[in-house]
C-alpha cells in the first residue's frame, strides 16, 4: 500500500497499454546481467518503490555469492505492476520466475494453484527461519498454514504528527486518538498562509491509494462494504458518515491538490514540514527520520490509527515475493527469494545504505539489531503494536463475509475498488457530492455482490 519515497523515485504512471508494451521488452535493474554464458537468468517483476530499487542496487552481492545465477528485473509503478503481474500469473505465462505481490493476492492465488508452496523450501534452508517473520504478516501470506509468498516488508497504519507544532499550540496528542479529536487538531493547526496543512490524507484514485486509509475510516465508523448476505452497504448511514467525514476533512484542512495526492505526495509534503499530521503507512516512519530525505527528523510523534467505534483500526499489508508455479527455474528463484528476505539482507542494507533504509515490518529480529533499534526508537513500538493489533478477520463493528481491513479478499476487488476510488476522488475534487459518489459506488458493489449470492457460488474464499 505504501510507496516509499526518495527523490530518485520515478513518477507514478497509469497502467496504460504503452507501459505494458515496455514491459514486454523488459527493464534491467541495477547490477543485473543478462545472458552470461552458462548462467541461469531469474526474471523478477517488482514494484518501482525505493526499497525495491535498493534491492536492485545490492543484487551484485547476491550474484557474486551465486555465480551461476543472474537476476533480471522488470520494474513498474504499482498500478501497472499489479496489472501485468496478474495477467502473467493468471494465464500461466513463464515470463516471470519471481513476482512481487502482497497479502491481497497471495491466499487467493495459492487457492487457485498459481503459486509455489514455499514452506518446504523455507523450512529446509539453513538459517532462513520463517518463524522469525512477524506473526500477522506471516499468517496473511499463508494458505492452509503454508507460506506462498515471503515478506519483503510489512506495515500497518498509524498517525504521524509534529510534536513541535502541538507543543507550540499547547495541544496534546492522545496515544489512541479518535477521528473527532484528529479533525479538531487539524482545524487548529491548518495554516495555508504559512504553507502548512492541518493533515495529509490520500485523495488520489486507486484501491491502494485513497481507499487504503478511507477503508479504515469506514470500518471504525461502523461501515462495511457488504453484509453477511453479500448485499452492498455503501449507501448505509455509517458509510455515508465516514466518507463525508473524510472528504470534508481533507477538503477543509488537508493538503493542496488533495485529489492528486497519494502516498508519495503526502510523504513529500510531511517530510518537508508542510503538514501538521499525516495518517498513513507505518513503513514511512524510517524515511521521516532520515536526514537525507526529511526536514522533520526528531520532530515526529507516532500515535495509533484513529478510531471511532472500534478499539483499533490500522490496516495490514505486506509487499512480498512469490514464485509462479509455471517457472522452470524454481531452485534459482528460491535462492534469490531467500537472499532478498533474509536476516542477512536486512543487515546488508543497514551497513551499505543506512539503517533507516532497512525494510521494516517483516522480521521480529530486525527490531533487536542495535543500530536499527537506535534509529527506530520513536516508531518501532507503535509499528509492531499496529501490526499485531490489525484484525483482517473482524475489520469493523458488524460481521462481514470477507477478510481484509483496507481491501476485500475477492478477485473482483481490484476493479471494484478502483471504480469506487474514482468516485471518491471526484468528490474530493469537488466534482460531485459524497452522496452521488456513494450512489454510483453502490451500483458497482451490487453488481459484484449479486455474483456471490448465486446458488453454488463458493463460500470458502476466506480460507487461509
Amino acid at each position: 500500500m505504501s510507496h516509499l519515497f526518495r527523490t530518485r523515485r520515478p513518477a507514478k504512471i497509469a497502467a496504460t497499454a504503452s507501459v505494458l508494451g515496455l514491459v514486454a521488452a523488459g527493464c534491467t535493474g541495477a547490477g543485473a546481467i543478462v545472458g552470461t554464458p552458462g548462467a541461469t537468468t531469474v526474471t523478477v517483476a517488482i514494484v518501482a518503490n525505493p526499497q525495491m530499487r535498493d534491492m536492485e542496487s545490492l543484487t551484485p552481492e547476491f550474484e557474486r555469492s551465486h555465480p551461476g545465477i543472474r537476476v533480471h528485473y522488470v520494474t513498474l509503478p504499482e498500478n501497472a505492476a499489479r496489472q501485468k503481474i496478474t495477467e502473467s500469473v493468471a494465464t500461466g505465462s513463464r515470463e516471470f520466475d519471481v513476482v512481487m505481490i502482497s497479502n491481497y493476492e497471495t491466499p487467493m492465488w495459492a487457492r487457485n494453484g498459481w503459486l509455489t508452496d514455499l514452506q518446504p523450501l523455507a523450512d529446509r534452508t539453513p538459517g532462513y527461519d520463517p518463524a522469525d517473520f512477524i506473526g500477522p504478516i506471516r499468517t496473511s501470506l499463508s494458505y492452509r498454514g503454508h507460506l506462498y509468498s515471503v515478506p519483503f516488508y510489512g506495515e500497518s497504519s498509524f498517525l504521524m504528527y509534529r510534536k513541535d507544532l502541538f507543543a507550540g499550540r499547547h495541544l496534546t496528542m492522545p496515544p489512541h486518538p479518535t477521528w473527532r479529536q484528529v479533525a479538531a487538531f487539524a482545524d487548529r493547526l491548518h495554516a495555508p498562509r504559512q504553507g502548512r496543512a492541518g493533515i495529509c490524507l490520500r485523495g488520489a484514485p486507486g484501491w491502494g491509494e485513497v481507499l487504503a486509509p478511507l477503508d479504515t475510516v469506514i470500518n471504525t465508523f461502523g461501515g462495511r462494504w457488504y453484509d453477511t448476505r453479500w448485499r452492498a452497504q455503501l449507501t448505509s448511514p455509517a458509510v455515508q458518515r465516514a466518507v463525508g467525514f473524510y472528504v470534508g476533512l481533507v477538503r477543509r484542512a488537508g493538503e493542496p491538490a488533495a485529489a492528486t495526492a497519494g502516498f508519495t505526495e503526502c510523504a513529500t509534503v510531511f517530510a518537508q514540514g508542510n503538514a501538521a499530521m499525516w495518517y498513513d503507512a507505518t513503513s514511512a516512519a524510517g524515511l521521516l527520520e532520515d536526514p537525507a530525505d526529511s526536514k522533520v527528523v526528531g520532530k515526529v510523534g507516532y500515535a495509533a490509527a484513529p478510531v471511532e467505534k472500534t478499539a483499533w483500526s490500522g490496516w495490514l499489508y505486506s509487499w512480498s515475493l512469490g514464485i509462479p508455479r509455471t517457472t522452470v527455474h524454481k531452485d534459482a528463484a528460491w535462492k534469490f527469494l531467500a537472499w532478498a528476505t533474509s536476516r542477512d539482507y536486512i543487515k546488508l542494507v543497514g551497513r551499505r545504505l543506512g539503517w533507516s533504509r532497512v525494510p521494516p515490518g517483516s522480521r521480529e529480529s530486525t527490531y533487536a539489531i542495535p543500530q536499527y533499534r537506535k534509529i527506530s526508537r520513536a516508531f518501532s513500538g507503535p509499528t509492531l503494536e499496529a501490526i499485531h493489533r490489525a484484525d483482517p478477520e473482524h475489520p469493523t463493528v458488524q460481521p462481514v463475509p470477507y477478510t481484509g481491513v483496507q481491501f476485500l479478499d475477492i478477485p473482483e476487488f481490484q476493479d471494484l475498488g478502483t471504480r469506487v476510488s474514482q468516485q471518491i476522488n471526484a468528490a474530493i475534487a469537488g466534482q460531485q457530492s459524497v452522496r452521488a459518489a456513494l450512489d454510483q459506488s453502490q451500483q458497482y458493489a451490487q453488481t459484484v455482490g449479486r455474483g456471490y449470492r448465486q446458488p453454488g457460488h463458493r463460500e470458502g474464499h476466506r480460507g487461509r
